[in-house]
């Protein structure tokens, strides 16, 4: 019998008003986009008609100030939903997709985060995902009763052990284990509850965790970081990767390393889902597609472009340099690494003035920006999947609704008739649509299991 054919992946990245700097100022997306449920609600449900695997939403914890006037502040989107009250409230409305999040190992608790996204997975029956960050900025540290960002391999570190923690929070309950008899009055099997009982270098957590364990086992593990302290993360903890590449040939880099570091970890790799962001203006035809981002790209503010700018090449400050100038040296950054290295590259390989620089990155802000029509787009969607650069794509709507839509009406239907993509989901769970297996707890595959409590003993 025949295999199937290898089917891409996508996920609808929805920032609120859309990916671009600018798309708040879009005369057709809602001025109000971040605190106007009706609208996520809209572009959810736009997400499942096109049969997206997921839709994710990024988040900080912070206003983000790092190298941002209060000029540039002014001129942005800067307030919006906390993405899993969110994700909880549209899984009311949806049936099919996946809900992902960011929530950030740096600035939160591991019970606190297995408890949530435990409720996720239950509210949704089965389709939440986490996407793991470390987090980049001082503007957070400044939240959490911290002067400084904790250092970047130091966050890594927390970040593993993190991870370890919430896992085996999600594995407290055997899946079995709550019977609910109402004849006995036993709610649950004693011996199927598990006690963590972890102590490690930045957690000490006994469990158990008081939601049942997930209808995934886990909800989806995401990982974004793309330097080396993210990459082994990634290795030994993600199921998805989202990052930024430019080119194909850097694309197929960090594919074949990724997967190469996941087997070196003892780890199937096509049990990681690689996924690039990718930023797609559509137009009928290729003028009409270039018109479009023009349009987007006259709304930028100077300060606005500059702060991005400045922000994501790790908060170095970038108004005392001649903005028509080159991008000067830059220091080493406790932020985000590896975009600071992409940022730095793309300039030096087009020799891009500041204010060049800030104009290619306002839309797809590191990722990759394609521009064209329905037919051009999925060609070169297709050209990464098949050539070892994807295993599908992170899709970053350039404004919303209207970005999204063009999408789902006109690209979809292009690569399902390549037979690339779905018509309909596999699956009920996020698992299922993204052809992952279900965890097994880890308890139960340990020989020295962790203490089981007795019938009457005090939990």
């Amino acid at each position: 019998m025949s295999q199937p054919k290898r089917q891409l992946r996508l996920g609808a990245f929805l920032m609120s008003s859309g990916h671009h700097v600018a798309a708040w100022r879009h005369p057709d997306t809602p001025v109000d986009a971040g605190l106007n449920f009706q609208h996520f609600r809209q572009i959810t449900e736009t997400a499942e008609r096109g049969k997206f695997d997921m839709i994710f939403f990024a988040d900080g914890v912070a206003v983000r100030q790092r190298g941002q006037s209060v000029e540039a502040i002014s001129r942005s989107l800067v307030v919006h939903f906390e993405p899993l009250t969110l994700l909880s409230a549209l899984s009311v409305v949806t049936e099919h997709i996946g809900l992902a999040a960011t929530a950030s190992t740096t600035y939160n608790e591991p019970y606190h985060l297995a408890r949530k996204f435990a409720s996720l997975d239950y509210l949704s029956g089965g389709r939440a995902g986490w996407n793991l960050v470390t987090s980049a900025t001082d503007a957070e540290a400044y939240n959490f009763n911290r002067e400084e960002h904790m250092e970047h391999g130091k966050r890594y570190e927390r970040a593993r052990e993190f991870v370890d923690v919430v896992t085996k929070l999600w594995d407290s309950w055997e899946d079995d284990a709550f019977i609910r008899d109402k004849e006995s009055g036993v709610y649950f099997e004693p011996d199927k509850m598990h006690i963590p009982h972890h102590k490690g270098p930045h957690f000490s957590v006994r469990g158990p965790l008081n939601v049942a364990r997930p209808p995934q086992g886990y909800p989806v593990i995401i990982q974004a970081g793309s330097s080396g302290d993210g990459q082994d993360l990634a290795a030994h903890t993600a199921e998805v990767v989202f990052t930024a590449q430019q080119t194909l040939a850097e694309a197929q880099d960090f594919y074949s390393g990724l997967k190469t570091k996941v087997a070196q970890a003892g780890r199937n790799p096509d049990h990681v889902k690689i996924m690039p962001g990718v930023f797609p203006v559509i137009g009928e035809t290729e003028a009409e597609a270039e018109e479009k981002y023009e349009i987007l790209q006259e709304l930028i503010h100077p300060y606005v472009g500059l702060g991005l700018l400045s922000g994501m090449i790790g908060g170095f400050d970038l108004s005392t340099y001649p903005v028509d100038g080159p991008l000067p040296e830059l220091p080493e950054t406790n932020g985000g690494k590896s975009r600071q290295k992409l940022l730095s590259d793309l300039a030096n390989r087009n020799n891009f003035t500041i204010r060049q620089l800030y104009l290619a990155i306002a839309g797809a802000r590191g990722h990759r920006t394609i521009l064209g029509t329905p037919q051009t787009i999925a060609d070169q969607l297709e050209d990464w999947f098949v050539n070892g650069g994807a295993d599908g794509f992170n899709i970053m709507p350039p404004y919303l609704p209207g970005g999204l839509d063009t999408f789902v009406t006109t690209v979809i239907p292009e690569l399902q008739r390549r037979g690339l993509f779905r018509r309909e989901y596999e699956g009920k769970t996020l698992r299922e649509n993204l052809g992952l297996p279900r965890p097994e707890n880890k308890f139960l595959a340990q020989t020295d299991a962790p203490e089981r409590v007795a019938v009457g003993a005090s939990v």
